[in-house]
């Protein structure tokens, strides 16, 4: 995760892009060996201030400028006195330029060079310099075998700019990938270390800009932006004379026999977000049960899509799908929300029910998969979307002319004009049942309060996020329903109800 999320910048970009930032930088007059040697020192610094007693490095070394990163951060640790190895996986001989250069430096230096093998010795902080961003398909050997002696050594690990065999755009593992203790990535945050496998495999991440000119920086088309307080639509304040009917009206429906949590989870964490009314339309033995525990709620015992007709007229937001079931009942239900001209979030069974040919999605909506829902919305299987969430989630947004949340660490946030945005908060504690209910309850809160859906997506998501990392100081245990005090507390900072 990052090590300060609020210093890094909100400019995510592909590979593609942070070579032609490195492009222009050196276009604009900054040479590009200076880029490298500030890549190093910048390297150099955060292993020496990560592991300060360390007093030993073993870098290994590819044949590409991530090449040259290591071997001068070889060169600055053998001046500081450190004992020093680099472990050659590529051949020097087919160093070309910069990275040329900076063996040589490495070289003239007294750093001892040698041939890696898989006897060669790793000891100290490991410089992983292997491979970089520029990597196209499965790692080949020998660099496979080097990434599983780096992942099976449990030494710590300095990953220089991003780990060897983590794609850059994606997050995916190309065949094999380090586990990094510790990655420092340059020039431009790279969208695969924050989705995908990255958020396990960078460990804390660090960035260094390098100097670069904002006015270069600002020539260049971004890939993504990171979720942050700086970045996220505010509520407005709410007037003295504010009413419920000037905040929305959200009804959640769900919760077929044997799922009644879910539907009250969503409609829970709507009433908890602010929305001035919240139905729920649900099976008619759940509705004692959900009054019981919360009576501000105006539920609704529905048999059929016909009686369900008069709610849909009345709410401002639908949230559709939480506990719905795939039967002949959620079946009938969604029938008659599909044809409703206000904003909707659709989750779970809706999805389910969309993707088996049962609905027509409203255009407009926003819909909360997870990986393998937006498999089966896709046609693909669930590796697929995880070797590229960032393209699964755009096609989506094309495909449905909707907002698109794929959940999952590093969630994405898509709409249809091709925005793109990234969560880099949330916490493994998070993983259980119900936390995606609360989700689209809050969207829907969000919607009803006025937010347009890419905005109230992207802010639910951060403060369904932000919540989770509140409480998960406590550890493992954590249930969905706990998030709905944190998140009010999160909403109450970021947005205040009255200045």
């Amino acid at each position: 995760m990052p090590d300060s999320p609020e210093l890094l910048p909100l400019q995510i970009y592909t590979a593609a892009q942070v070579r032609e930032l490195d492009a222009r930088l050196i276009a604009a007059g900054t040479p590009g060996y200076e880029l490298m040697q500030r890549a190093a020192y910048a390297g150099w610094r955060a292993l020496r201030q990560k592991w300060p007693q360390s007093g030993c490095i073993t870098v290994l070394a590819g044949r590409g400028n991530n090449a040259g990163d290591g071997y001068l951060i070889a060169a600055l640790a053998m001046h500081a006195g450190w004992q020093v190895q680099v472990l050659a996986v590529g051949d020097p001989a087919e160093l070309q330029g910069d990275a040329r250069r900076a063996w040589a430096e490495a070289d003239t230096g007294g750093v001892e060079i040698r041939p890696w093998s898989e006897c060669a010795p790793l000891q100290g902080v490991l410089v992983d310099a292997l491979l970089g961003t520029g990597l196209q398909g499965s790692v080949r050997e020998p660099y496979a075998q080097a990434i599983c002696m780096i992942n099976a050594s449990h030494l710590p690990v300095l990953a220089v700019d991003i780990p060897s065999g983590l794609c850059a755009d994606t997050g995916s593992e190309l065949g094999v990938a380090v586990q990094a203790s510790l990655t420092v990535t340059f020039v431009g945050l790279k969208l695969g270390l924050f989705t995908g496998a990255g958020p396990d495999r960078v460990g804390t991440l660090q960035f260094a800009e390098l100097q670069g000119d904002p006015l270069v920086r600002a020539e260049v088309a971004v890939a993504a932006e990171r979720l942050t307080a700086a970045g996220l639509t505010k509520l407005p304040p709410r007037k003295r004379t504010t009413h419920k009917g000037e905040l929305g009206h959200v009804l959640v429906i769900g919760g077929d026999r044997g799922f009644a949590g879910a539907a009250l989870l969503a409609a829970e964490s709507a009433l908890r977000a602010g929305a001035g009314l919240v139905s729920l339309a649900t099976r008619g033995e759940h509705v004692l049960a959900a009054l019981a525990r919360r009576p501000e709620l105006m539920c609704a015992a529905i048999a059929s899509a016909n009686q369900l007709y008069p709610m849909v007229e009345a709410a401002d937001v639908l949230v559709v799908g939480p506990g719905l079931g795939q039967a002949a009942w959620g079946r009938s239900l969604l029938s008659a929300a599909m044809n409703g001209q206000q904003a909707q979030v659709w989750d779970a069974d809706a999805l389910n029910l969309l993707a088996g040919g049962y609905a027509t999605l409203p255009v407009g909506s926003v819909l909360t998969p997870h990986p393998g829902e937006a498999a089966r919305l896709l046609g693909c299987s669930t590796a697929h979307v995880q070797a590229d969430r960032p393209a699964a989630a755009r096609e989506l947004a094309q495909r449905y002319q909707s907002v698109v949340v794929l959940k999952g660490a590093g969630s994405l946030i898509a709409d249809p004009a091709g925005n793109l945005a990234v969560c880099c908060n949330g916490h493994p504690a998070m993983a259980g049942a119900g936390f995606g209910d609360v989700l689209g309850g809050l969207i829907g809160a969000l919607l009803g309060q006025g937010l347009p859906a890419y905005a109230a997506a992207c802010l639910a998501v951060w403060l369904h996020a932000r919540a989770g990392e509140q409480l998960a100081v406590q550890g493992r245990g954590m249930a969905a329903s706990d998030l709905l005090p944190a998140i009010r507390e999160q909403l109450e900072a970021f947005s205040p109800c009255l200045i």
